[in-house]
């Protein structure tokens, strides 16, 4: 990709593609320091009162930059790798981190370690990127006192409350509004699938666990999809298209929202799982349509429980996990609260969180 001049005319040039460049789009990016302010890189003026047929009258390309004078006296100096950057309409920062897919055979993924310093750390930019990878981390000794998990999401973002509050604990207790408030095995399943939108990602700390059950299970949604189109695309195909309902209802609340199981991009990429049999309600469709529907999701169920795809491990005291609640499924083994105390506390946070935070410490490290 390359930036190239004729008769006072820019062009970006990709090999098979070239275009013109706008006049008023350079001109919206001057960056002298009477139009941008360095801090925030926010303008200094408003481009909805220029001059839309602003041109430019002179164009020169010296060293890696674009020297520009235009029409309406101003000059400027832009930095060509960021223009072609902007061309490339890419995320590089989070777009261009590969995303791993595994199964039950993933071994030996890095844990890190809290310690003092750790929000500003390296170690806090390879956490983000582990977990981008994978679609989870696993942070060790990470504090059990004062709702530790708080200060610890606040330091990516900020907390996603919902009407479980700013956070909430997992235990077992009398009148649950929730099966997660008990002690019975849960299936793999999407967190809050019901709500628009859904929190991005779940965080889950361990306070206390005595008993020898309530292992924690993740399965990813982006292996098993992909293999379900592979080896059933009927099956993918109506997943992806027909939306159910996702419904919960509590004394104080009730959440509706519709989606697919699978959704998809734009570009038809994988964009989120949704996926909670306790509490999705199928449309009223024809017979042959919903025949078809009730055998793919039969089929993406068993992929889900299957011994293939599931890993298993538990969560130890001051243990914190972190995972993509779009991507991944997660969910429990049984225990026998007689046994002791089970005990776990959890939050969500956003994406704009982990990719804020990620991209300030790709800056702060110039990595």
């Amino acid at each position: 990709m390359k930036i190239e001049l004729n008769e006072n005319k820019v062009y970006f040039n990709n090999g098979s593609v070239k275009k013109e460049i706008h006049p008023f789009w350079l001109r919206e990016r001057v960056n002298g320091e009477e139009f941008l302010d360095k801090g925030t890189q926010q303008r200094l003026f408003d481009p909805t009162t220029l001059n839309n047929n602003i041109s430019i009258n002179k164009v020169d390309i010296i060293d890696k930059f674009l020297e520009i004078n235009f029409d309406d006296g101003v000059k400027s100096k832009l930095e060509i790798d960021k223009l072609v950057l902007e061309f490339s309409n890419i995320d590089t920062v989070i777009k261009a981190i590969q995303k791993i897919k595994w199964n039950s055979s993933l071994k030996n993924i890095k844990n890190f370690v809290y310690q003092d310093n750790f929000f500003e750390s390296r170690e806090m930019y390879d956490l983000l990127l582990s977990f981008y990878k994978y679609g989870f981390v696993i942070i060790k000794n990470i504090p059990t006192n004062d709702n530790f998990i708080v200060k610890f999401a606040n330091s990516i973002g900020s907390v996603r409350r919902t009407n479980f509050g700013e956070y909430f604990n997992v235990k077992s207790k009398a009148d649950p509004n929730d099966l997660a408030y008990t002690s019975l095995g849960l299936s793999p399943h999407t967190d809050n699938p019901y709500r628009n939108p859904v929190p991005c990602i779940q965080l889950l700390h361990c306070i206390e666990s005595e008993v020898t059950g309530g292992l924690s299970t993740l399965v990813d949604g982006y292996t098993v999809t992909e293999e379900l189109k592979i080896k059933n695309p009927e099956f993918y195909k109506i997943l992806s298209e027909v939306k159910v309902r996702f419904k919960f209802i509590d004394k104080h609340v009730v959440l509706e929202d519709w989606s697919e199981l699978i959704k998809l991009n734009d570009d038809q990429t994988l964009k989120q799982v949704r996926f909670s049999p306790r509490l999705d309600y199928v449309p009223i469709l024809e017979k042959r349509k919903l025949d078809l529907y009730y055998r793919a999701r039969k089929k993406l169920s068993e992929m889900y429980n299957s011994d293939k795809y599931r890993i298993e491990f538990k969560l130890e005291p001051k243990d914190l996990m972190m995972m993509d609640n779009y991507r991944l499924l997660h969910g429990r083994t049984a225990y026998e609260t007689k046994e002791g105390n089970r005990f776990l506390q959890g939050c969500y946070i956003d994406y704009d969180s982990t990719e804020g935070k990620l991209k300030h410490l790709k800056r702060k490290f110039n990595l």
